[in-house]
C-alpha cells in the first residue's frame, strides 16, 4: 500500500504496480516498452493510458511534471523515478494508517452575504465542459475529471446538472472513474440526455483506441483466412484421397481459396466487431462482447451470402440456397461468447495473453464456435462445406460432391451426420485462428 503521513493513498493495481516498478528501477530511464510488457502485460493498450497512470501517480504522490520530485519523463523514451532518498526497510511491523474522513459538500455562495466561497469543484467543471481545442486541452480535462472523482464524484454530479456539454463531461467522467482507486458510480441510464451521453462516451472510447481496434480488426481477418484455408486444404486433400472419389488434388487449392475467403470476410466481421464492443466496453463486458461479435459475423454472413446467390445466378444460372446471415449472427455470438469467457481476467484494455492462456482463449473459443456451428447443421442450415456440396449438385460434371466423405463416416451418401461432422471442424477452426489472429500481440 502507498502511505502520505500515516493516509493511504488508494491507486488502482496497475498504477500502483508501475509505481512500484519505477521504484525497483530508480536511477534509470525506463523504456515505454518495458512498462507495457510489465504492467499491461497481458493487455493492450494506447499510449495515452500510460500518461494517465503517470499523471494519477503525479497527482497523488503530489508531484509536478514541470519541476518533478519523484517521476520524471524522458522525452521520446520514458520515465525514470528520481526520488534520491528511498529507504527500503524489512516490513516486520504493523503500520499505523489513518482513515481519511469523507469530503465535506462545499456551498457555491454564501447564503447570507451572496459572495462566492472557496470551490474546488466550479474551476475543474468549468475545464471539463469547456471544449478542447488540442491534445494538451483534452488532457487537461481528463485531469479534471480525476480531480473531480477525488473531491467526491456524487457532488460533481449533483453540480454538474445540465449545463453545457454535460454529455460530454458525464461521459469523461464515466471514463476516468476506472482509473481513479475512490471514484463513485457514474450512472447513465435514468440521468440527464442518456442518449446522448452514452454516444459521447463511445467516440471517447473509440478515438482513443481506434488504431488498437483497426489492428485487431486487420490480424482477426488474416487468422480467420488462414483457418479457412487450413480447412479448405484439409477438405480437398482427404476428399481426393477418399475411395471411390471423382476429384483430383487441384480440388484442394480451389477449396482452400474458397475457405480462406470465406474465412476472411468471417473474420474481419466478428473481429471488428469484437474489438469495437472490447473497447468501449468496461462494465457488461461479456455481454457486450457477444452482440458485437454477433452483429459483425451477421454483417459478414450477410454480404457473403448476397455475393455468392448474385455471383451463381449471374455465372452459372444457378439458384442455391446458401446460407451466411443468421450462420455468422450465430457464430459470431458463440465466438464473444467463448471470448469473453476466456478473457474475463483482462481490465483496461484489449485481451493479450500470453504463452498458455492465449492458446486456452483460442481453443476455448474455438470449441464454442465448433458447439454453435454443430448446432446450425443440426437445424439443416449448410455452412462452407455444406454448401460448396450443394453447389457441386446442382452443377453438371462437378466433381466435389462430398458424398465420399459421407462414405468414410459410413453415410451412403453426406447426410446429416457428415455434415454436422464437417460443420464443427469449420467452426471450431475458425474459432480458434480468429481467436489467435485476435490475440496476437503487435511489435
Amino acid at each position: 500500500m502507498l502511505l502520505r503521513n500515516g493516509h493511504e493513498q488508494p491507486l488502482i493495481p496497475r498504477y500502483f504496480d508501475l509505481l512500484v516498478f519505477l521504484i525497483e528501477r530508480r536511477g534509470e530511464a525506463v523504456h515505454r516498452r518495458d512498462i507495457f510488457d510489465r504492467v499491461w502485460g497481458d493487455v493492450i493498450v494506447s499510449d495515452s493510458a500510460l500518461s494517465q497512470a503517470v499523471r494519477t501517480i503525479r497527482r497523488v504522490l503530489g508531484d509536478e511534471s514541470r519541476e518533478p520530485r519523484f517521476v520524471r519523463t524522458v522525452p521520446r523514451h520514458g520515465y525514470r523515478f528520481v526520488f534520491a532518498d528511498v529507504i527500503e526497510e524489512d516490513d516486520e511491523s504493523e503500520w499505523q494508517i489513518v482513515e481519511l474522513a469523507a469530503p465535506v459538500p462545499v456551498n457555491t455562495q454564501n447564503a447570507e452575504t451572496g459572495s462566492a466561497e472557496t470551490d474546488p469543484y466550479e474551476p475543474l467543471l468549468q475545464r471539463l465542459t469547456s471544449v478542447a481545442a488540442n491534445r494538451a486541452e483534452e488532457e487537461d480535462q481528463r485531469e479534471a475529471a480525476e480531480l473531480l472523482h477525488a473531491l467526491g464524484t456524487a457532488e460533481a454530479l449533483r453540480r454538474l446538472g445540465t449545463r453545457p456539454h454535460h454529455t460530454f463531461a458525464r461521459a469523461l467522467l464515466r471514463d476516468t472513474r476506472w482509473d481513479v482507486a475512490e471514484a463513485g458510480a457514474v450512472p447513465i441510464v435514468g440521468q440527464p440526455a442518456p442518449v446522448s451521453t452514452a454516444r459521447e462516451l463511445v467516440l471517447l472510447r473509440l478515438r482513443d483506441a481506434a488504431a488498437l481496434v483497426a489492428a485487431r480488426w486487420a490480424r482477426g481477418s488474416i487468422g480467420g483466412g488462414l483457418a479457412g484455408i487450413l480447412a479448405g486444404t484439409s477438405g480437398g486433400l482427404i476428399l481426393a484421397a477418399a475411395p471411390g472419389s471423382a476429384a483430383s488434388l487441384d480440388v484442394a487449392p480451389v477449396l482452400a481459396l474458397i475457405g480462406g475467403s470465406c474465412g476472411a470476410v468471417g473474420g474481419a466481421g466478428v473481429g471488428a466487431g469484437l474489438s469495437v464492443a472490447e473497447s468501449i466496453a468496461r462494465s457488461r463486458r461479456t455481454l457486450a462482447l457477444i452482440c458485437g461479435a454477433a452483429l459483425g459475423g451477421g454483417l459478414a454472413g450477410l454480404i457473403v451470402q448476397w455475393l455468392s446467390r448474385w455471383s451463381l445466378a449471374a455465372l452459372f444460372g444457378l439458384d442455391v440456397a446458401t446460407g451466411g446471415g443468421i450462420e455468422g449472427l450465430a457464430i459470431g455470438g458463440a465466438a464473444g461468447f467463448g471470448y469473453s469467457l476466456s478473457t474475463g481476467h483482462a481490465d483496461g484494455g484489449l485481451a493479450a495473453p500470453r504463452g498458455w492462456r492465449r492458446f486456452s482463449v483460442a481453443a476455448l473459443t474455438g470449441a464454442a464456435c465448433g458447439l454453435a456451428a454443430l448446432l446450425i447443421a443440426l437445424t439443416g442450415r449448410p455452412l462452407v462445406g455444406g454448401t460448396v456440396h450443394l453447389i457441386a449438385q446442382a452443377s453438371v460434371g462437378a466433381q466435389v460432391t462430398l458424398t465420399p466423405l459421407g462414405h468414410l463416416i459410413g453415410e451412403p451418401d453426406f447426410g446429416p451426420v457428415s455434415a454436422a461432422v464437417l460443420a464443427a471442424g469449420e467452426g471450431a477452426l475458425f474459432g480458434l485462428g480468429l481467436a489467435l489472429g485476435l490475440t496476437r500481440r503487435g511489435r
